[in-house]
């Protein structure tokens, strides 16, 4: 895969750039006459979940030639353990474990670990979700990308209990993240090719997209730091490109634009100079969570307008990078969040909140509603997992 140099991509990257400024100022003054100090921090993962990644694809773009399902099982197996283990030990303060939302990519379907995957979800250690990488080799098509996610989509809910409902009944729903960052052929034909794509993403049911931020890939709006409706056209390309903020007393049109933080961090020092990096709410190695990152995530103001003490985190990972999993799901993860939450505890800045991505949009969708207060009691405000609704219809048969 053809590499894109500094300069190009310093180019591709100046719409969200030259508007960061402007972002940056009106967030100092809204810190600055805000009487309310954001004292609800809510964190989700998205995760990247493809347990069939290999250096071969990493390097091709997906093009080469993927594990195999008895090798991608014992890997899924090694990561249950650790997100069963991690999410009996590691409860916010409203005593819910920590868990990822696990975007699972449709085009590597595999019977067999879907039915892990959602035996790990039945458990509590996190929900299901649709990923997919598509347009890899040339620009798909719009009915071949809905035949897709239609097919993927109905699998989930009828082999597996998983996506979402809403509670008074209704077709299932679901969260998406595009692979390769290309969500609505946002990277102009590479790794999508669909200009109607958001427009299927609402017609088969998608409350809401995961993606972003993508910086500093070609992909990045200039929208950031926010949770808002497509500001064009649904069957036009790119119709995320811009457009208005969640507020309280106006119900969005779906799907919702859920980003992540991104900011300048300029903690960075070169010969005593700061240097800035990018903070886009990634999980690595090399950036793992930390108390300064959480203030990072909270300065980025990511909330319902008119309720500003509900701060959205929503932080990505890819999940079956090796050098990663110690500080996205393992020990090193683990850790930190015990000092973040112990912090959280006893600085009694903010609170913690660990949500996966339908109880984020539903927290979200109680503000927009007016709803105030302690926001976990909103994480099944409007939707609720398929599985906890047919465990609720067989208690009721069997009572």
């Amino acid at each position: 895969m053809k590499t894109e140099s500094l300069l190009t991509r310093l180019f591709l990257n100046l719409p969200w750039l030259i508007r960061y400024p402007g972002w940056r100022v009106k967030e100092l003054i809204e810190r600055a006459t805000q009487e309310v100090d954001s004292p609800h921090l809510i964190i989700l993962v998205a995760n990247h979940f493809e347990p069939a990644y290999n250096e071969e694809q990493n390097a091709n773009g997906w093009l080469g030639v993927p594990m195999s399902e008895e090798d991608q099982m014992a890997r899924l197996e090694d990561w249950c353990e650790m997100a069963t283990s991690i999410g009996r030990e590691i409860r916010d303060q409203d005593g819910m474990p920590f868990r990822h939302t696990n975007f699972y990519p449709a085009e590597q379907y595999y019977k067999s670990l879907l039915d892990r995957l959602a035996a790990l979800q039945a458990e509590g250690f996190g929900e299901v979700e649709i990923h997919l990488h598509h347009g890899v080799k040339h620009p798909d098509s719009a009915e071949n990308f809905t035949r897709v996610l239609t097919e993927f989509r109905d699998r989930l809910v009828e082999d597996h209990n998983c996506l979402s409902r809403p509670v008074t009944g209704g077709p299932p729903m679901y969260a998406f993240v595009h692979g390769n960052w290309a969500l609505a052929n946002s990277a102009n034909n590479r790794f999508c090719g669909v200009d109607t794509e958001m427009q299927i993403l609402r017609d088969t049911g998608c409350y809401a997209d995961f993606t972003l931020p993508s910086a500093p890939d070609r992909s990045q709006v200039p929208r950031l730091n926010a949770i808002y409706e497509c500001g064009y056209p649904l069957d036009r390309r790119v119709p995320h490109y811009s457009g208005p903020g969640l507020k309280v007393g106006h119900r969005p049109s779906l799907p919702v634009i859920f980003t992540g933080p991104l900011v300048l961090d300029w903690r960075r020092r070169l010969s005593g100079l700061p240097v800035p990096r990018l903070e886009s709410g990634a999980l690595t190695a090399r950036s793992p969570v930390d108390i300064d990152r959480a203030f990072l995530w909270r300065r980025a103001r990511i909330t319902v307008h008119g309720r500003p003490e509900w701060v959205f985190a929503k932080l990505y990972c890819h999940g079956f990078f090796p050098e990663d999993q110690a500080a996205v799901i393992g020990s090193d993860m683990r850790r930190n969040l015990e000092r973040l939450l112990e912090f959280a505890e006893q600085s009694r800045k903010f609170k913690v909140h660990f949500v996966t991505a339908r109880e984020a949009f539903n927290i979200a969708l109680a503000a927009v509603d007016g709803h105030s207060g302690e926001p976990s009691q909103y994480r099944n405000y409007y939707l609720r997992s398929i599985m906890d609704q047919e465990e609720a219809v067989t208690t009721r048969m069997r009572a």
